[in-house]
């Protein structure tokens, strides 16, 4: 929503809003903007009345600012139906799904369209490094999208991404997620057949070969030309480094590109064999494509390192999910070899609050040679016995003190620290690395 905001506010609108607990780096883009925010829910702020009301999804019936727009009858919308309306229509929209890496391949796509010199729009669920900013409107033709297969609005329970009629579709991968609206993946998979019905015939989806639910989503019907990722027979890479910071694109067969950056792990190979394809589509050459991701920067809070104190890295990471927080520790233990990697994760997703992964949970971590879990006192299973097969390994701990002098206590030169969260997790990494410093020389 607030780069939906930001878009508004780019197309000259005067743009005010309402939420609760926002925080940088979003708080800090809408106050550059000049975007007034009001904290909390007081109908007071809809006076005088706007000519629209943009409703985000996380809002619901019973909400005071809710119930004041229906009461007094005034005009609203939701983002994605404001973003197809406002935005998007004229434009070539290229659209990120799945359900990882949407956020990381949509910033990589962005950049290769803009170094090709496309001037691209775009809205992203994060804030690429190399824009600082998660919006942009953009002067070209091109448009990318992370496209999210939440719920709309309280009064459009359709995925978002059905609203958005990309010509260029990237479906990274498709596991169950969202377990608070989604009943089984089988319920994911007919959304994302939505998807896939508003893909014109002369446009493009792009891919992974193997992935088991969207071969069954294809399946359902599909009337646009595929190109597959991670086969011989479309797009491949192979690794010049086993931790994935070195790699030769190939398509069919044929050495399209090389690429040596800065990022790890397998999972960001992919996401760029995918931002590769998707922008060859939209009229880049591969190559050129490639060049471009050798100074990709990555997407704030993926696997960002946010300080070093006394031979301690401490790294910010969104993974919030087994299957990503898994291939986050993967890439990192293959770049630093045999030091020690300490994962401290906040279950805060309503997923992870549920319970739905807590079973996979000591599965993913094993890679870390620690785990700290950290379990609130409204968390509705039991912590201890998800990490119990990691052994001495895995520590629960119910308050960010503890956490913090347990991690003080124990960390030592050479540690890699990397606390996963898809949230502020208390401003752990900040306090962290001021508690570290104290304990130095």
């Amino acid at each position: 929503m607030g780069g939906v905001a930001l878009l508004a506010r780019a197309r000259g609108h005067r743009v005010t809003g309402s939420d609760a607990n926002v925080y940088p780096p979003m708080s800090d883009q809408l106050a550059a903007a000049g975007i007034a925010l009001t904290e909390g829910w007081d109908p007071a702020a809809l006076a005088p009345a706007p000519d629209v009301v943009v409703v985000g999804n996380a809002l619901s019936r019973g909400n005071p600012m809710v119930e004041h727009v229906l009461d007094q009858g005034l005009a609203y919308t939701s983002g994605p139906q404001w973003l197809a309306e406002q935005v998007l229509r004229e434009r070539w929209v290229l659209a990120v799904a799945g359900t990882h890496g949407k956020t990381t391949t949509s910033s990589m796509l962005a950049r290769i369209l803009d170094e090709a010199g496309l001037d691209p729009g775009f809205l992203i669920g994060g804030v690429p490094v190399d824009f600082g900013v998660s919006a942009r409107l953009g002067g070209g033709r091109c448009f990318v999208v992370e496209a999210d297969e939440y719920d709309t609005a309280f009064f459009d329970k359709r995925s978002k991404f059905v609203h958005y009629r990309p010509r260029t579709a990237v479906l990274n991968n498709l596991e169950y997620d969202h377990a608070d609206i989604f009943p089984d993946l089988a319920a994911i998979e007919r959304q994302f057949h939505h998807l896939v019905r508003t893909v014109p015939g002369i446009g493009r989806i792009i891919r992974p070969a193997g992935d088991a639910a969207l071969e069954r989503v294809l399946a359902m019907g599909c009337w646009t030309a595929v190109e597959e990722t991670g086969t011989p027979k479309g797009w491949e890479a192979r690794l010049l480094d086993g931790d994935g910071s070195r790699f030769e694109v190939l398509w069919a067969g044929q050495p399209a590109g090389r690429v040596e950056w800065d990022l790890l792990g397998d999972h960001n190979v992919a996401n760029a064999l995918s931002a590769i394809a998707a922008a060859r589509h939209a009229g880049v050459d591969p190559a050129r494509a490639c060049a471009a991701l050798a100074g990709f920067r990555n997407v704030r809070r993926r696997l960002e390192a946010r300080g070093r104190v006394n031979g301690v890295t401490v790294y910010d990471d969104f993974a919030h999910h087994p299957t990503a927080i898994r291939t986050t520790l993967e890439g990192l233990r293959r770049h630093v070899g045999g030091a020690r990697v300490v994962a401290v994760l906040e279950p805060r997703s309503n997923t992870m609050r549920l319970g739905v992964h807590r079973d996979q949970l000591a599965r993913a971590l094993e890679v870390a040679d620690l785990v700290v879990l950290y379990a609130p006192p409204d968390l509705g299973w039991d912590a201890g016995a998800a990490v119990a097969a990691l052994g001495a390994r895995g520590k629960v701990f119910r308050d960010l003190g503890a956490i913090i002098g347990y991690l003080v206590e124990i960390a030592r030169p050479g540690d890699h620290l990397v606390v996963m969260s898809n949230g502020a997790f208390g401003g752990l990494h900040g306090k962290l690395l001021e508690a570290l410093g104290k304990t130095g020389p």
